[in-house]
């Protein structure tokens, strides 16, 4: 069953051009799969049915599995049957009829449009590093990015006469993403009045946003420059990288934009993951309702 597993795998890394934390992840989930198979006595795949994978799954519920850990550990299952019967070595798969776990969605952290223009304001643009952080903060809420997304941004992929940028999200999978003036006119600030003091050639290579030592940000970087102007700005949320996301996603459906449009920014695969923002925006409605109706 191992054998099957390195050959999986490997398809992950050519064919499908994953990250390494993605076919590290996959390999995790699998591997403890398999072995449950094995300490139950099963020693050939054909011979996994629905009901082994039902205890399975009994089992990461008794050792207190989360209901997205538990997604997870479907999907990757799911796909590795999948792989199985288009390669032949099955004929069936166990999993195909089986209901993947639901996880019960919280809804996000979400920012006023007054509060987002508290946070974009707070940096000092008299010194390098409060106008590369403005930059950071503007272009997080226009363009909806994700942390891994920001980071890896370069000089290349910017379109800034067009109103774009080019975004490579997960998997490697890239769109163009629109971004306003506002945003454009700090990118171009930062470009003039800090990143070439921030640069220091081999080191900065082409990307967009440089850390103190003239290097790619980590993600850590960037939660930490967040985490200073959300405390400068005095905004009692709890507010982290995402938090731009969702409120760009939130703000934008409020303003009427469809579904689609805004799945198409977010870069999300599935429009279901977009959906969540809807039910943010009822409760915003119902705000409204309740704030300014005669009867609210």
């Amino acid at each position: 069953m191992n054998s099957f597993l390195k050959d999986y795998l490997a398809l992950l890394k050519v064919e499908k051009n994953l990250t390494k934390n993605t076919i590290s992840s996959y390999k995790n989930d699998l591997d403890v799969f398999l072995k449950y198979m094995e300490d139950i006595g099963i020693k050939d795949l054909s011979e996994i049915s629905s009901e082994n994978i039902s205890t399975f799954f009994m089992s990461l519920k008794n050792l207190g599995l989360n209901e997205r850990s538990s997604a997870r550990y479907f999907s990757s299952i799911r796909g590795f049957f999948k792989y199985l019967i288009k390669n032949d070595y099955l004929d069936s798969s166990p999993i195909e009829k089986m209901k993947a776990p639901k996880i019960s969605r919280k809804l996000p952290s979400v920012l006023s449009v007054d509060e987002i223009n508290l946070l974009l304001n707070s940096p000092s643009t008299e010194d390098k590093f409060g106008i590369r952080d403005k930059a950071i903060l503007e272009v997080f809420y226009a363009c909806g990015l994700r942390v891994s997304e920001l980071i890896n941004l370069k000089i290349v992929d910017l379109f800034l006469n067009e109103n774009l940028i080019k975004v490579f999200g997960k998997g490697r999978k890239e769109r163009l993403v629109p971004i306003g003036s506002t945003a454009i006119a700090s990118i171009e600030n930062y470009l003039l009045q800090s990143r070439p003091f921030l640069k220091k050639n081999l080191q900065s290579e082409n990307y967009l946003f440089l850390n103190n030592r003239g290097k790619k940000f980590s993600r850590m970087g960037i939660w930490k420059i967040v985490k200073r102007y959300v405390e400068l700005s005095k905004i009692k949320k709890e507010i982290h990288p995402h938090t731009f996301r969702h409120s760009f996603a939130t703000h934008l459906i409020e303003g009427g934009a469809d579904l689609r449009s805004v799945q198409e920014m977010l870069g999300h695969s599935d429009i279901s993951t977009t959906q969540i923002y809807t039910h943010i925006d009822r409760d915003y409605i119902k705000k409204v309702h309740k704030m300014y109706h005669p009867r609210g």
